[in-house]
């Protein structure tokens, strides 16, 4: 049998190539899946950006120069060395895009971990893979599986980077300002603000994006980043999702004092010219895997079953009403979405669903 991997340029990321290997026989406790399909978003965009700096690249290993971006989507066992894995299991999480990917398994609670010696400096949650039948956010439904994989990672970090800022009383805020707010993040994070209710919710968009930003109903107020001067220069904390340094710095140039705390998450800007930021406070990283971690133990790994399941149901289904689900089939058709994604051509209406597997299953 064969694989096929998508992999990316590391030092031009418009540049992809697809490879093909053979399978070799799993050795004593590994487990093969047949990746079934997985989403592409900007959030694949800024693991390749950031690759070296949160070492996305070392999550699957590939030839000097090339890298297998993670994606998050479904996978089932099809071949099994573990006793504790059984062939046929259906599971989520972080999957080359790839048609196969072999783990090194480690039996879990709610599936399995891969203890590859190369994912063992990562996150926990980059390594789990969580079996249907014991995954408390999975949701049946003709779709449901789709914009799981294409909203789920995204969401719970909007999600827990809201709870951050509340937790702050927003740093004495009264306005939260999300850039790049038609991203999946964005919305989910504005989502969360808006049941809030505690500041108002103000959407930096680009024009082309304005009326859909706000059409979702919840931001209070939507902006292009060529308004930035009518922001109110009330108290005011930001979350980022575009890696834009230039707007993010003229933001902070409007605000200055009045900017109490910045909040850096995505890139979906990742081919913006570099600006440096000289007011307000310096933007600080959000690690979402950190902050899960953080979560758990504070509130209980069942509270936080119970809040994250309720929280995350609610906003998928709510979904239908914004996002239409593409999927695409086959290598080549894998190569493409990666370009669209890239070069910013696909709408924030639309989610991008890939399998490596050509419509006949082959």
């Amino acid at each position: 049998m064969q694989n096929t991997i998508l992999e990316i340029n590391r030092s031009d990321h418009s540049q992809t190539r697809l490879v093909e290997q053979p399978l070799a026989d799993c050795g004593p406790g590994q487990v093969r899946l047949r990746v079934d399909r997985f989403a592409l978003t900007a959030n694949n965009i800024t693991y390749a950006v950031a690759g070296d700096m949160l070492g996305y690249w070392d999550f699957f290993p590939a030839e000097a120069g090339w890298g297998r971006v993670p994606a998050m989507g479904w996978a089932d066992v099809v071949e099994s060395a573990s006793p504790d894995v059984a062939v046929g299991g259906r599971y989520y999480g972080w999957f080359p895009m790839a048609q196969y990917i072999t783990f090194d398994a480690a039996v879990t609670a709610d599936g399995f971990r891969d203890d590859g010696e190369h994912r063992a400096g990562h996150a926990a949650v980059y390594r789990s893979y969580q079996r249907t039948d014991k995954d408390p956010w999975y949701q049946e439904g003709s779709d449901a599986e789709d914009r799981h994989a294409l909203l789920r990672g995204l969401f719970l970090t909007g999600f827990l980077a809201e709870e951050f800022f509340a937790d702050a009383e927003h740093h004495g805020a009264e306005q939260v300002l999300v850039l790049s707010a038609s991203s999946k993040t964005a919305i989910g994070f504005a989502q969360c603000a808006a049941q809030r209710g505690d500041v108002s919710v103000v959407g930096l968009t680009s024009p082309t994006n304005a009326d859909f930003v706000s059409s979702l109903g919840f931001y209070d107020e939507t902006l292009v980043y060529e308004d930035i001067a009518s922001i109110a220069t009330a108290p005011s904390v930001a979350i980022d999702m575009s890696g834009n340094s230039g707007v993010v710095a003229a933001l902070h140039g409007h605000l200055g004092d009045a900017m109490r705390y910045s909040m850096a998450v995505g890139m979906s800007h990742h081919d913006a010219t570099p600006a440096a930021v000289t007011a307000g406070p310096k933007p600080q990283m959000f690690f979402a895997p950190s902050e899960v971690a953080r979560r758990v133990e504070e509130w209980g790994r069942a509270a936080y079953a119970e809040r994250t399941t309720e929280a995350l149901q609610t906003f998928v289904h709510g979904s239908a009403d914004w996002l239409t689900v593409r999927n695409d089939s086959g290598p080549d058709a894998a190569a493409a979405a990666w370009d669209d994604v890239r070069s910013g051509g696909v709408a924030p209406s639309v989610g991008v669903v890939v399998s490596m597997h050509a419509e006949d299953g082959e």
